[in-house]
């Protein structure tokens, strides 16, 4: 049982002093600080010694990220990689406990004794926790939080987004929607809107490799399989050097490594979906295999003939993951994804909608330890998105063919010098071709491929300035070939901890982006992504954040931050432009900026028959375009986007009822977003040669998007039951109920013209009916 009176562990940090100086003389003042650093340390190693190791559940043998060892009586210590490593540096020859713990499992404590020069591996594997008791649960979250809880950053376990309400499928990006600083566009997209950023601004990697479109359904949820997921973790801004190529946000996934100990199994049935997977070791190491299919087919079948259901539709998703461990200091991994959607659907007379669209990714990765102090890891990706749309429409097809194809080498090292600091490097370095082309009644319209090859550099320091700051600074150059754009953005980060329960934090740092997102927001099939080029710089923003991080007693804690974040050179797509072709690329778009700023409060109860937490987020974004919501004067004015909202609240409560049985509630209100409101009409009448006359009815406005829908507010009801299924299986029994008291939410307004002259006003709702919804799991 862990002692809540220890010391806190340290955590490696370092500050890196920037000023307006040329990138390369940054570069070189950086170099010259690691150099000195290691020799520094390398001094003083011949004396000290060290501990270091993988951390990972005895149960399954898989790496905990971010578990927490600190060596007792000397207070330094630190969180595990996301490879499950740690190292710790610069101990006094000596008697040692090294204290490890992680939420959900049992703190371990281990004596150890150093000698002079000694590099001690101590690799750790702690025992899930059978039995809850509340002294080692809250002890160990006062220990793990300390990376969970960093500025910017929101970690959500596989557990919780299993247990949450869900319309019809567990999904990531649906749970994640209920942290502060996250909206949803609908009840029927997943996309992520964080900080006031659209989803294109958002890096998501699945096991570091890039992911372009991970939707299902349009956008109904997410691509990413909560069976095959390990570890979810979420930068919605002043996100450090290591990441790069978004200005929003970065969501890092990784796949499960597969069962170590034992061959294990499971089964999933859902209305939508039904999901299977597998897992066990081998000689050298373990592998995992996840399958995830619609079942939606009995349904179709019902309803075939009913206007507006599709003829066909269905989605697959399947994840693999193979381990091989080499040696003791070297682990590779090979994981692959493939995602993908069909549908076939047919509307008014002569008419049908058929769409193939999905993502296929694949990595190799390779971890190799150096020295006891020195961590790296290679992996090399490979990630294709692709979307063929094809429109019948009275005889006459059109559609087009968008791909992307991305290659890349990533290499990342990490080095331990002392107790006080982690020294991180790395590179990045790819191909990307974007290949776009337009089709009407069979002939080729636009013709595009994009290419480019890109690099990037980042050299960062974290460093524990005595027991009450921890300082991060770091510095990013990235190269875009296409263009030729050379870009360095530094990064930085602070922390003060005046007391044990209290972190006060603030981070500042420029962030660049290459890439644009064209996307609809009700429908994702026809996701384009473009690039800068020749005459389009990339698009860049400053993000400026400060929190207060505090523990409430033994139960509770809040989060609260607020931010300040600038969108600059933003380029899209020129909406008004009547043909491409033949166009200079830098023709094509529209440059604008933006910006968005707000706070964000959370509290927590972690503990208790009763526990969940409560999210508030009172924000405003906005953006301005040169040919976009012109005044009378052609001066363009600023207006909201349509996921604009200033205030979300979402409410989560989790009640044990006791032989098994928990039931989970979600409440959620919002402001309304953003809409365009018509003020006045009137009818055009033309006279043409050919057709005759021509009435045109047309709806005035007095600027984009400045009325408001009415607020949203939905409760979600769940209940769950365990236990054993006749001896050969565990089992998980969900009983749901979406929107549970019919609210009639507006999902967007149509107004229609009629024969007196009259306009009426059609509210179209999102999910307007509780929405029932169970499945069963069981494992094996």
């Amino acid at each position: 049982m862990a002692d809540s009176s220890a010391p806190r562990p340290r955590l490696r940090s370092a500050l890196l002093l920037k000023r307006s100086v040329p990138a390369s003389a940054c570069l070189r003042t950086a170099l010259l600080l690691l150099l000195a650093l290691l020799g520094t340390s390398g001094a003083r190693g011949q004396q000290t010694a060290t501990v270091s190791g993988f951390v990972t559940d005895d149960g399954t043998g898989e790496t905990l990220l971010l578990a927490n060892v600190i060596v007792l009586p000397a207070g330094p210590g630190g969180a595990t990689n996301l490879s499950g490593y740690y190292a710790i540096a610069d101990l006094a020859p000596g008697t040692y406990t090294v204290r490890c713990s992680y939420i959900g499992f049992v703190t371990l404590d281990t004596e150890i004794t150093l000698a002079p020069g000694e590099n001690r591996r101590l690799d750790i594997a702690l025992a899930p926790e059978d039995v809850v008791v509340d002294e080692i649960v809250v002890t160990a979250e006062a220990l793990v939080e300390e990376e969970a809880r960093n500025v910017g950053v929101s970690r959500m376990t596989v557990a919780t987004i299993k247990e949450l309400p869900a319309v019809f499928e567990p999904d990531v990006f649906r749970s994640l929607q209920l942290l502060p600083g996250i909206a949803s566009a609908s009840d029927y997209s997943s996309g992520l809107y964080i900080r006031g950023g659209n989803p294109g601004q958002t890096l998501i990697l699945l096991d570091r490799t890039s992911v372009y479109n991970p939707t299902h359904v349009f956008g109904f949820f997410s691509t990413f399989n909560p069976d095959a997921i390990k570890d979810v973790q979420l930068f919605k801004g002043g996100f450090p050097a290591s990441y790069g190529g978004r200005i929003g946000s970065v969501l890092d996934i990784y796949n499960k490594d597969g069962n170590r100990r034992e061959f294990q199994s499971g089964l999933t049935l859902g209305i939508l979906a039904s999901r299977a997977y597998a897992e066990g070791p081998y000689s050298k190491g373990s592998w995992m295999v996840a399958v995830r299919r619609s079942t939606l087919e009995p349904i179709l079948a019902i309803l075939d003939g009913v206007n507006g259901v599709p003829e066909a539709f269905s989605f697959v998703d399947v994840n693999s993951k193979v381990n091989y461990d080499a040696t003791p200091n070297d682990r590779l991994s090979f994981s692959f994804y493939l995602g993908q959607d069909i549908l076939r659907l047919s509307f008014l007379e002569d008419s049908e909608l058929r769409l193939r669209y999905g993502n296929r990714t694949a990595s190799a990765n390779w971890t190799h330890l150096f020295s006891e102090t020195l961590f790296s890891t290679f992996t090399l990706t490979t990630s294709r998105y692709h979307s063929k749309p094809r429109v019948q429409f009275g005889g006459t097809e059109f559609g087009q063919d968008n791909r992307v194809y991305d290659s890349s080498l990533k290499g990342d090292f990490e080095y331990y010098p002392n107790d006080s600091h982690l020294l991180e490097g790395g590179f990045w370095a790819g191909y990307l071709v974007l290949p776009l082309r337009s089709i009407f009644d069979g002939e080729t319209g636009i013709e595009w491929r994009n290419r480019s090859g890109y690099a990037s550099a980042y050299l960062q320091d974290r460093y524990e300035l005595g027991a009450l700051w921890t300082l991060q600074g770091g510095l990013r150059a990235t190269f875009f070939a296409n263009g030729r754009h050379t870009r360095v953005s530094p990064r930085f980060s602070a922390e003060y901890r005046p007391r044990q329960r209290v972190r006060l934090q603030a981070s500042l740092g420029r962030y660049y982006q290459f890439q644009t997102l064209i996307t609809n927001e009700s429908f994702s099939g026809f996701d384009i992504w473009l690039t800068s080029g020749p005459g389009v710089r990339p698009a860049y923003g400053d993000q400026l954040i400060v929190g207060a991080k505090l523990r409430l007693g033994e139960a509770y804690t809040l989060d609260t931050e607020a931010y300040y974040r600038t969108m600059r050179d933003l380029f899209e797509l020129d909406p008004f432009l009547p043909e491409p072709a033949g166009l200079e690329y830098a023709e094509l778009f529209t440059i604008g900026r933006g910006a968005a700023k707000g706070i964000e409060l959370k509290i927590e109860k972690a503990r208790g028959r009763l526990n969940g937490f409560a999210a508030a987020t009172l924000g405003d974004t906005y953006r301005r375009f040169p040919i976009l919501n012109l005044d009378l004067d052609g001066e363009p004015q600023r207006y909201s986007p349509k996921y604009d909202r200033l205030l979300d609240i979402n409410a989560v409560a989790n009640y044990d009822l006791g032989r098994s049985w928990q039931l989970t509630g979600v409440l959620s209100f919002a402001t309304g977003q953003a809409h365009t409101e018509p003020q006045a009409q009137y009818r055009l009448l033309t006279t043409e040669l050919l057709t005759g006359n021509r009435t045109t009815d047309v709806l005035l406005s007095p600027g984009l998007n400045e009325a408001r829908l009415p607020p949203y507010h939905r409760l979600d009801l769940g209940a769950r039951k365990s236990g054993r299924f006749f001896d050969f299986a565990d089992y998980d029994l969900q009983l749901q109920v979406i929107n549970a008291y019919a609210r009639r939410n507006t999902w967007f307004i149509l107004h229609q013209f009629e024969d007196d002259n009259t306009v009426t006003r059609n509210d179209v709702p999102q999910i307007p009916v509780p929405l029932p919804n169970f499945s069963l799991s069981l494992r094996f």
